[in-house]
């Protein structure tokens, strides 16, 4: 089987679980780091002739990642898709024990399982912390409902603040942040790039935890690792001034 990934978390999880399956990846596609494979472009814009002419037999996307247009631009030309769309950590690891298995892995990958054990080995009723999660900024953008970041969050405590909203990534103004008066600002190094200096001054006073934004949004072999790095990450916080 031929194999185009348009999502860096399946590239990652499917290069590592059967290597020589994929065939291209888009430029955002950065693990494994030893991954050789011809580049497609962006996951916003990937280059369809480029796709196209790799011949896959699958390519895979997100409802989040990938525009609705080029899946539907990919189905009419006769390439097949698998869309992919979770918005819980349970639902994640589901989802990607099935699409492993149908790419013929015969066992489930050992990364996988502990991720399973990682997640299952964490408190059911944490300490909550009522949280805004900016992911953009000029404008902002933050973590709205129904996300698999935002469940990521919420079992490891993290209450997000806009998790009611109907808008899964609002676009608040900076005096409506404010006004949600969080208990905790959460700001992930992707896809913008927040530092200590970059984003946390909106926030004075309000104590802020820089992230791994691989490892809050991405679905693959990170979630492995996620829950004990992101917990010292999160109480490993600074205040704004």
């Amino acid at each position: 089987m031929r194999v185009v990934s348009l999502v860096p978390s399946l590239t990652e999880a499917v290069a590592t679980t059967l290597p020589g399956l994929l065939v291209g990846a888009t430029d955002w596609c950065t693990h494994p780091a030893d991954l050789d494979v011809p580049r497609v472009g962006g996951t916003k814009y990937p280059d369809l002739d480029r796709i196209r002419a790799l011949r896959p037999d699958l390519v895979l996307l997100n409802v989040e990642e990938n525009r609705r247009d080029d899946a539907t631009a990919l189905t009419a030309a006769g390439v097949p898709i698998r869309v992919t769309y979770p918005r819980t950590v349970d639902g994640a690891l589901t989802e990607l024990a099935e699409l492993l298995r149908d790419l013929g892995s015969a066992a489930e990958p050992s990364w996988l399982t502990k991720a399973r054990r990682a997640w299952a080995a964490l408190p059911e009723t944490p300490v909550l912390r009522r949280a805004v999660v900016p992911v953009w900024r000029r404008p902002w953008v933050v973590l709205g409902a129904d996300t698999f970041a935002g469940d990521l969050l919420r079992r490891l405590g993290v209450v997000n603040a806009y998790a009611e909203q109907p808008e899964r990534y609002p676009r608040p103004s900076l005096s409506q942040l404010r006004d949600q008066a969080p208990e905790l600002v959460v700001l992930p190094d992707e896809p913008y790039r927040f530092t200590r200096e970059d984003g946390p001054e909106a926030f004075p006073g309000v104590p802020c935890a820089l992230v791994s934004g691989r490892h809050l949004t991405w679905y693959g072999p990170s979630l492995a690792e996620a829950p004990a790095l992101l917990a010292a990450q999160l109480a490993d916080l600074h205040v704004a001034r």
